[in-house]
């Protein structure tokens, strides 16, 4: 999905430069790369805080969506199918890869960073209150426009869409196939491995494809359901260390600039994070910027033109 009208920076640069390939090292996992040049205090906090329900930290922040409405109607009369939560979640690759930071996990009291950027979304395949919950896995490059992340986020959601009358079950469809038919003890014990496993990096990776507990973020859209944001907890099991949830769209009193009341449409994102990976202030800043790209999102039309490393 592509846009010919799309401006450049600038200085004509259409390509990100990227930091260096990091080499794998003893220590690293297959799905990250431990973080060794930390503050003393992050050397000792996963000591301190030992599961991720120890050290959440809470944020919420209320975003205006006037101009996020009047971009996609924008782009709707240019032919794109664009939607709200394709701007969400494009804000969202973006502040992943300017904050690299944002990608860290903590697991086994070691402090790792994410070698890929995946984001999972729990879907409704109909919404009934019957209808089967799934998730979706998209990955994305930290060089994807928001044309690019609409691309990666729909062919995934249309390959968990039903067809045909038929229901098609994706990679975490048939773990959880299999999972659940074993009986209780063995699931217990199933998951005691994994778990083990996964602490020292050594979880098979049809599991690791197939878990929503193994991405960069977990986003829930409350809003789509009728209902307000919440405080989600983060999972023990995994290496997610933010949770997302949007709300639904609601109208306020604010004062203008001429002294005057008007109303304002807007929506409530409340974050929930793992302290242990890097300072409240990071996230604050990290929560900023998404907030100042979804008041632009134009910006998001063009790649980055710089990609800082996490190191």
């Amino acid at each position: 999905m592509k846009n010919s009208s799309v401006e450049l920076p600038e200085n004509g640069q259409q390509a990100a430069v990227a930091p260096p390939k990091r080499k794998r090292r003893f220590g690293d996992r297959y799905d990250a790369y431990r973080v060794r040049n930390l503050d003393g205090f992050f050397h000792i906090i996963p000591n301190i805080m030992r599961e991720r329900n120890d050290s959440q930290l809470f944020f919420e922040v209320d975003v205006p969506i006037e101009h996020i409405e009047k971009y996609v109607n924008q782009k709707r009369k240019q032919g794109l199918e664009i939607r709200m939560m394709h701007v969400f979640m494009a804000a969202l690759v973006r502040t992943f890869t300017m904050r690299p930071r944002l990608n860290r996990f903590t697991v086994g009291k070691k402090i790792y960073s994410h070698n890929n950027l995946r984001v999972t979304m729990a879907i409704k395949r109909s919404l009934t209150i019957d209808g089967e919950e799934t998730s979706i896995q998209p990955y994305f490059e930290p060089t994807d426009t928001i044309f690019d992340v609409c691309k990666r986020f729909e062919d995934c959601l249309e390959e968990s869409r039903p067809k045909d009358g038929s229901v098609v079950e994706n990679t975490t469809d048939g773990v959880v196939k299999v999972l659940r038919v074993l009986p209780t003890f063995l699931k217990t014990f199933v998951v005691f491995v994994l778990r083990n496993l996964d602490k020292v990096g050594l979880m098979p990776k049809i599991i690791y494809e197939a878990s929503p507990f193994h991405s960069s973020c977990v986003v829930t859209d409350l809003g789509s359901l009728g209902i307000d944001s919440i405080y989600h907890h983060l999972y023990d099991f995994g290496t997610t260390s933010c949770f997302l949830a949007i709300g639904k769209k609601k109208t306020k009193p604010v004062f203008a600039a001429d002294g005057t009341v008007r109303p304002q449409r807007y929506m409530t994102l409340r974050f929930v994070l793992d302290e242990r990976c890097v300072d409240g202030y990071y996230y604050a800043n990290a929560i900023k910027y998404y907030t100042r790209l979804l008041k632009h999102p134009e910006l998001l039309e063009v790649p980055p033109e710089m990609i800082p490393d996490d190191m």
